[in-house]
């Protein structure tokens, strides 16, 4: 039976995960995933690939969400109260780019002393709107692109194996930041076959497959550089034809409800044996040709 094992929200865009035994999953994803992100002064966002230090920022949402804790190394702990509705900032990621709300000087302060460069910390407003790009739309927050991110381990062990084989030291999990882990697909990147599945109370529906940055070589509990691997192991036997390292599928939520570990994973409906992933890999035709079933 294949089985969620892992569901991870990141509450500020870029900075480390909270892993749950449950949640609920809205159209834009888990609870709380990318609600806030940190901007500079134009509005343009911070990330890893320039900061790896947000690694190591550690946001715990408290109260339902009307509070925000935050830690890192060398500077004191920050609770916020978070504020709903008040000034905006101009804030934009990759695809998105609009008004968010200021969440005060003191955060922004605070920020910037992690950063080391002026920062703002923003929350997604009331009146959000975003439509996702990907063979389904869909919405998100402050997500690269999608509401959802899933890996299974069959992918990482795929992955640990051909990175042992260099000699290199294997990666965990959270060097690709999933939001939802599955175990019980023999074969890796079943999950880029998938192209309708419900899991516990929601449905999901396929987006594209992840195509991947440098934050996997950022150690995710010290926010240190710590490459080449994994992407260097990735760029030998998952490049994309359009271009870049996939890893990880990118998925839309099409019913909102309530997931949680241990629930199966009922696949409706998947890719056809000529996709892309299964003439990459012949051992995933039958996986992917196979009808609508129970794994």
């Amino acid at each position: 039976m294949v089985r969620v094992t892992g569901l991870v929200y990141y509450p500020v865009k870029g900075c480390a995960g909270t892993s749950v035994r449950s949640a609920d999953v809205g159209p834009a994803g888990l609870a709380h995933d990318r609600e806030f992100m940190v901007v500079a002064p134009d509005g343009v966002f911070r990330s890893q690939r320039r900061h790896p230090v947000m690694a190591a920022i550690r946001p715990v949402v408290l109260d339902g969400g009307r509070r925000l804790a935050l830690s890192a190394p060398g500077v004191g702990d920050f609770v916020l109260d978070v504020v709903a509705e008040g000034d905006r900032h101009r804030a934009e990621n990759f695809r998105w780019q609009g008004e968010a709300v200021h969440q005060g000087d003191a955060a922004a302060e605070w920020f910037s002393a992690v950063l080391g460069v002026p920062s703002v910390l923003v929350r997604v407003a009331p009146d959000h709107e975003r439509i996702t790009h990907g063979e389904r739309a869909g919405t998100a927050w402050f997500a690269d692109g999608h509401a959802l991110l899933v890996l299974s381990e069959s992918s990482l062990d795929n992955l640990n194996d051909r990175i042992l084989e260099r000699g290199a030291e294997p990666v965990p999990m959270d060097r690709f930041r999933p939001n939802m882990i599955v175990s019980g697909w023999r074969e890796p990147h079943t999950e880029d076959e998938v192209r309708e599945m419900s899991i516990g109370g929601v449905g999901i529906g396929y987006a594209m497959k992840c195509v991947r940055c440098t934050v996997p070589m950022v150690d995710q509990e010290t926010g240190a550089k710590a490459g080449p691997e994994p992407i260097r192991s990735l760029a030998g036997y998952r490049r994309d034809p359009e271009g870049g390292v996939v890893f990880g599928m990118k998925a839309v939520v099409t019913r909102p409800g309530q997931v949680a570990v241990g629930d199966a994973v009922i696949v409706s409906s998947w890719a056809g044996p000529t996709s892309s992933a299964s003439a990459a890999d012949p051992r995933l035709i039958a996986t992917a040709s196979r009808p609508a079933e129970s794994v």
